[in-house]
């Protein structure tokens, strides 16, 4: 089943979640009886899968949901192979018109995930999720401007939407990629080789851009991939919802760069609030510049890689002039903290591994991104590309956060209070409570699942049609 058949379990990974919608077909309403229950199978191994179950007790209309957590125990972390088991859940009704005793149905639901031993600390990505929101209820406007008949963000920015062909060439390519859904201090960074954050709109806790600093000084590594952002451009693109009646004024640009930069602020490094679009090359590469940002600075002895764009957020704005102009838009740097610190990329556009509306993909530069923070072994792409003097290059200005903006009502990370908005209390970590196995001496049968085939006729019967012609004569 995709997307979990696309990527082995292993010890110490980001749990595994599988949504399941219960269907009752009972009646109309219904409750699931007691806590599902977990079964291993003894001789298939399932006791090295740990197993957490959250579900929703009432069933109306005619539905509810299960969450399943997977992940693999201590005990499977150098084993490879399969393990087994099901969750069995008891659904119950009212009884119907006539029967005396509530209505009961208890169905498994079959578990077969491959286990393989802990892979590299460099082959691990662990991908951010927690910082990205979506519309709705926010306007969070589209990555890309030009793109006018899909004015607002809604895929998810999830590697199982619209970033599902850039998952699949990073496991292609033999890495192994994670999903944190949670802050920054619930994550152990030295099982990490890379930290990739994309496209996010959120704010950052305090705790969250100290803890970035230590891990990077230990040895993880980070890539960003901006967007586009600006408060005149914000103010530029709302509209007028007719369902609410209301103006609807965007709560963050492409990316909130503003909070990119408080992020980035240990190592010097800083966006600027640009909006720049065009075609370029990088070495035998095509590249489209979708709306995206620049960089407005970078340490000296990091690499900087530059291109002539079009100023797209003053064309939106009136402006004619349609001259390029060159702009630092890639930075490379290795941080020198300590011996082992690991390294930052930024890159100021997303819409090149995002597939909503993708022009001209640029997964080849993701991995040669890779291939630095890595190993740090620098490709030549970045070398012969690389911006020897700043002089020349168009100024810009230091984005600020739009005055008034109603971020946080969307925000996990920020709360509404008389003047600005201030980062909540850090939450606790999630932290799951694994059902208690109960094993089974059992296997699962061999035709677990088998496709369904589809209804065809035999040619060999003859069914009668009735005559039309006759039929109409008569």
């Amino acid at each position: 089943m995709w997307p979990y058949c696309t990527q082995p379990l292993y010890y110490g990974a980001q749990p595994v979640i599988v949504n399941v919608t219960v269907l009752n077909g009972l009646g109309v309403s219904g409750r699931i009886v007691s806590k599902p229950e977990w079964h291993p199978y003894a001789p298939q191994h399932g006791r090295l899968l740990d197993v957490a179950v959250s579900y929703s007790e009432l069933l109306w209309p005619w539905s509810g949901w299960m969450a399943v957590h997977l992940s693999v125990a201590a005990e499977g972390a150098s084993y490879e192979g399969l393990a087994h088991g099901h969750v069995s859940v008891t659904v119950e009704s009212p009884p119907g018109p006539g029967e005396q005793q509530p209505r009961r149905s208890t169905v498994n639901l079959p578990i077969r995930a491959k286990i393989i031993p802990t892979p590299p600390r460099h082959k691990r990505i662990l991908w951010d999720q927690y910082h990205n929101l979506r519309y709705p209820p926010g306007y969070f406007p589209r990555d890309n401007l030009k793109i006018k008949n899909d004015p607002l963000d809604w895929n998810g920015d999830h590697i199982h939407t619209n970033f599902k062909d850039m998952y699949q060439n990073l496991r292609n390519t033999g890495y192994y990629v994670e999903v944190l859904g949670s802050p920054f201090t619930c994550f152990d960074a030295s099982q990490y080789g890379t930290l990739l954050i994309v496209d996010p709109e959120e704010e950052y806790f305090p705790e969250e851009i100290l803890k970035l600093k230590r891990d990077v000084d230990a040895g993880l590594s980070v890539i960003i991939f901006a967007d586009w952002y600006n408060v005149t451009v914000m103010k530029k693109v709302k509209f007028y919802d007719e369902n609410t009646r209301q103006w609807w004024m965007p709560d963050t640009g492409g990316a909130n760069v503003p909070a990119i930069n408080d992020l980035l602020a240990s190592w010097n490094i800083q966006l600027g609030n640009r909006v720049l679009e065009g075609h370029f090359k990088l070495n035998d590469h095509e590249m489209y510049y979708a709306s995206g940002t620049s960089i407005r600075k970078f340490p000296k002895d990091g690499i900087v890689v530059s291109a002539n764009l079009n100023d797209q957020g003053a064309q939106i704005l009136g402006d004619a002039d349609t001259s390029k102009h060159k702009s630092a838009i890639l930075g490379l740097m290795q941080t020198k903290s300590t011996d082992k610190s690991g390294r930052i990329i930024v890159y100021g556009d997303s819409n090149c591994i995002d597939a909503s509306h993708l022009e001209t993909p640029c997964y080849w530069m993701l991995d040669a991104m890779l291939e630095y923070t890595s190993t740090s072994h620098l490709p030549s792409v970045f070398k012969d590309n690389q911006m020897n003097k700043w002089e020349g290059a168009i100024e810009t200005e230091i984005p600020s956060r739009m005055e008034g903006n109603r971020l946080y009502r969307f925000s996990k990370i920020l709360e509404g209070n008389l003047g600005e908005s201030q980062a909540k209390p850090l939450p606790q970590c999630p932290h799951l409570v694994w059902t208690q196995p109960i094993p089974l001496n059992v296997s699962a049968p061999s035709n677990l699942y088998q496709s369904q085939k589809l209804l065809s006729l035999i040619e060999e019967v003859n069914l009668h049609l009735p005559n039309v012609d006759n039929s109409i004569k008569e």
